[in-house]
Order: C-alpha cells, then structure tokens, then sequence
C-alpha cells in the first residue's frame, strides 16, 4: 500500500544523515589541520624564497597539508551526495541543483589544490632549478601559491549558494529543525560577501563575517546524534 520514497536514491534519509554527518565530522578535522597548521607553518607571505625553503625542509608537512585538502574535498563530494538524498523529498530538483553546486565548488578547489602540488615539484626536481634559475623558479612557485588561494577562495562563491539551497531545502523539509535551516543559509550568504569582497568592494572589512561560518558544524552533530530519528517519508 505505501512505498518509501528515498528506495529510489539507493539509501535511506537515517543512512544520509549518517554519511552526511561523518563526512563533515572528518572534514572538520583535515580542513582546520591544513589551513591553520600545515601551510601556515610553511608558507610565509612576502618572502617566497624562506617558503621554498621551507617547504623543502618540511615536505611531509606540507604533502600532509595537501593530503589533508584532498580528503576535505572528497568529503564534500560526499556531502553532496548525501545531501541530495537527505533533502530530496523537500524538492527533488532544488535538492539536485544544490548538490551541484557543492560540485562545482568541489572542482574549482581541486584545480586550486593542484597548484600546490605543481609547486612542489617544481621545487623538489633538481632540473627545473637548473632550467629556470632561482629567480624564475621563485616566481612561479610564488604565482601556483597565489593561484591555490585565490581559486580555493573563489570556489566558495559556489559552495555559499550550495549552502543558502539546502539552508531553503531544511527548512520546508518538516523533518529538519528550521533554525539549522537558518544559520546554513547565513553561512552560505556570509560565503558569499565575504568571497566577493575582493572583487567588488576590496576596501570593506569583512571579518566580521567569520562568525556566519559555522552553520555546517552546527548541523554535523544534529546529523550524527538526531539524524537516525529520521522517519522515511511514505508515499501513497
């Protein structure tokens, strides 16, 4: 007589949840490690030649920077993926698009990562020093580091209209809590501004905007605790 609707996506919405939720779980462990700990100990702004040196001197630290940026990005493919099931039945087509978004913004970062790992080589392959010069060679390992940034940067234009969707997709979802809704939603809204700030208004002091950013570590713990009370919407 009844049907569950989500039998089609391959898994439940208490099996998305649950993806869901340790995905975020082990990003929120290798996005921070990467970003505050590994580069900032190896790259130093304005002096390119002490960051050649460093990350000759320190390669396992920065490769596990690298390595750690990896695993955050696979973690968002999960993400969206589990994402688009978990809120499928608020709006099937609405979900879809919000997942590729978080796609897309997963692409350009991993474009932007691949800077690193150039770099790298360029640095650690004796010929290309020999070829280029040291001069040379610093420049273009100055311009992949630039590159990493600013294309990690614009990739969350994207990820900030993922997460203003799903914040719209929680909220008339009925089984979510309309306040995670909200503050995913501020999230992706303060992604936004704070992403384009450099483009269209460089002068403005953002930083305030940091504290709109903790939106999906919010959600994370209500996924993995709340989220197997999920109840499978029945269909006729």
């Amino acid at each position: 007589m009844s049907v569950i609707a989500n039998h089609d996506a391959g898994m439940t919405l208490r099996q998305a949840a649950r993806i869901a939720g340790l995905s975020l779980l082990v990003m929120g462990v290798a996005a921070p490690f990467a970003e505050f700990f590994a580069y900032p100990k190896v790259v130093i702004p304005g002096d390119i030649e002490q960051t050649a040196r460093n990350i000759l001197a320190s390669r396992g630290l920065f490769l596990a920077g690298v390595f750690c940026s990896l695993i955050t990005l696979i973690g968002d493919v999960l993400v969206a993926w589990a994402y688009y099931v978990l809120l499928m039945p608020a709006n099937r087509a609405v979900s879809m698009l919000a997942a590729w978004f978080r796609l897309v913004h997963t692409v350009i970062a991993l474009s932007g990562l691949l800077k690193l790992v150039t770099a790298f080589r360029l640095l650690s392959t004796p010929e290309y020093r020999a070829m280029f010069g040291s001069d040379q060679l610093h420049a273009e390992v100055q311009l992949l580091l630039h590159s990493f940034r600013y294309e990690w940067s614009f990739g969350l234009v994207f990820f900030g209209i993922h997460l203003g969707l799903v914040g719209y997709l929680v909220c008339r979802s009925g089984y979510i809590p309309r306040t995670l809704g909200v503050l995913l939603a501020l999230q992706g809204l303060g992604f936004l501004v704070y992403c384009l700030g450099p483009y269209l208004y460089p002068q403005a002091g953002l930083g305030f905007l940091m504290v709109t950013f903790f939106g999906e570590m919010i959600f994370m713990p209500w996924l993995l605790v709340r989220g197997r009370q999920i109840q499978e919407p029945i269909s006729p």
